[in-house]
């Protein structure tokens, strides 16, 4: 054999490399061409957790179970039904009490990020608790103020998620399924209670929902309600992805759906008994018209309505909750009840809008990750191309992101087509099994907030949820299902 014609030696290798990447830099240095399959040894390499995913994997029990939850998922109808006008007038717990939601999974004062701190201290302000900041966070610290999840109360809440009993809540029902979920009214940009900001000028936004935008807004829905039903959010966020939304980051094409959606009724309530003045629809209107990420808040009460609609399915291992609290990540399964598996919160990686870093950044919080469960964010990162201009990467790894969620849920969801994948169905159903399995971790597209309260949004990107929150819920389920 002449070894000066042998292709093996004389020209650039190209390698397929499984796992491990520490090997790519020396192929690539001297000009070779290497592919990385993401391969893990089953269960991370702990030899009960691979001996379990084995034991698991083909269960019948499971399986019928993760098909009826992700078909409560593809047959739900979540519509947008009322404005409730305060917060406390949908849950008695808020009546006389001194009672404030929060994002994420339970987090104690001493443990809360920046943003946290910020808003609980704005939404005490708001409520007329007290009448200085200092004075405020004096209260907090003394543990006369009561904390709970937005979770808990079928709610959900973008960034630090604060409600509180003044506020204005969107009201959403499953019409399929009968359950109905919150949230409150997105605030627009810049300086938002959401990021923790709570000086006066936040305050004086908060109390003009009360008296200006929400009743707009109730009205409007309320219009003909006998005969509409209300309005369909699905339908528009199922458009939107036709239009560029993956509608948990970007939602520009949704709110100018939602925008066209709310004019029309607008347009004929300003006549009659129950007239609303001109003034204030316009007011409501350019609002709307001016925040891009308006619709943020119905994506994510009418994800929470689509998965409140396939939780607890007794064996079901499909997660039906991703919340972050600034501080923990954490998830809930169909099958394993209320239970909350948390892990520490990683920070969102992207680009930073000028004069940040890195550095700056808060560790994952909010709980619009909501919208990933029901399929939409990262599992439609294919449907938004222009996303990848703010959050960072290319096109193509806005479709391997989508064609990852696929390997890791239990179907697709036929209502959510993604056009650049030739318009198949969204991935629905993230199975705990599946990425415990592949080690394959779900993507969530975020807003990235700075790490002091009041700073406001500094970049946009992407987060894994950590492992951890799966493994755990996996050992949960193994603890549940299986009998030694």
């Amino acid at each position: 054999m002449n070894l000066d014609t042998n292709p093996l030696l004389t020209q650039a290798p190209a390698v397929l490399n499984l796992g491990i990447d520490g090997f790519n830099d020396s192929i690539s240095a001297h000009g070779g061409h290497v592919e990385t399959l993401p391969w893990r040894p089953p269960g991370n390499a702990d030899a009960k957790l691979a001996w379990n995913l084995a034991r698991l994997m083909g269960d019948e029990r499971i399986a019928a179970a993760n098909e009826e939850a992700t078909q409560r998922i593809i047959k739900s109808r979540p519509m947008w039904e009322d404005i409730a006008l305060r917060a406390d007038g949908v849950w008695p717990e808020m009546k006389g009490t001194r009672l404030l939601l929060h994002a994420g999974a339970p987090v104690a004062w001493g443990d809360m990020c920046g943003p946290m701190h910020g808003a609980m201290i704005g939404a005490v302000l708001y409520e007329g608790w007290a009448s200085t900041p200092e004075q405020a966070q004096q209260m907090l610290e003394r543990g006369e103020i009561d904390f709970a999840q937005c979770h808990d109360f079928k709610a959900v809440g973008p960034m630090t998620g604060i409600i509180s009993a003044s506020m204005p809540l969107i009201q959403v029902r499953d019409a399929t399924h009968g359950n109905v979920a919150y949230t409150n009214i997105n605030e627009g940009i810049g300086r938002c209670l959401r990021f923790g900001a709570n000086d006066p000028d936040v305050i004086k936004r908060l109390k003009w929902f009360e008296t200006v935008l929400a009743p707009v807004l109730k009205a409007a829905v309320r219009h003909d309600f006998d005969k509409t039903g209300g309005i369909d959010l699905k339908a528009i966020q199922s458009q939107a992805l036709l239009m560029g939304d993956e509608v948990h980051s970007r939602n520009a094409a949704s709110t100018s759906l939602f925008f066209m959606t709310l004019a029309v009724p607008l347009a004929a309530v300003q006549n009659g008994a129950n007239a609303i003045p001109q003034d204030h629809v316009f007011q409501t209107l350019d609002f709307v018209a001016k925040t891009s990420q308006f619709f943020l808040n119905y994506s994510m009460v009418s994800c929470k309505a689509i998965m409140d609609a396939a939780h607890g399915v007794p064996f079901s291992s499909v997660v039906t909750a991703t919340a972050r609290n600034g501080t923990t990540t954490a998830l809930r399964v169909s099958g394993l009840g209320q239970r909350w598996f948390t892990a520490k919160s990683e920070l969102p990686v992207g680009l930073f809008f000028p004069g940040f870093k890195q550095e700056d950044a808060c560790p994952d919080i909010g709980d619009s990750a909501i919208t990933e469960t029901a399929g939409f964010g990262g599992c439609s990162f294919a449907a938004s191309p222009a996303l990848t201009l703010l959050a960072g990467g290319t096109v193509g790894d806005a479709v391997r992101y989508s064609r990852e969620m696929y390997e890791i849920t239990v179907t697709k969801n036929p209502a959510l087509s993604l056009p650049a994948l030739d318009f198949a169905g969204a991935p629905c159903g993230i199975d705990v099994r599946k990425v415990v399995d592949s080690g394959m971790r779900p993507v969530v597209t975020t807003g990235i907030a700075h790490k002091q309260a009041g700073v406001g949004q500094i970049g946009a990107g992407i987060v894994r949820v950590p492992m951890p929150c799966y493994v755990a819920a996996f050992e949960g389920m193994a603890e549940q299902f299986l009998q030694d």
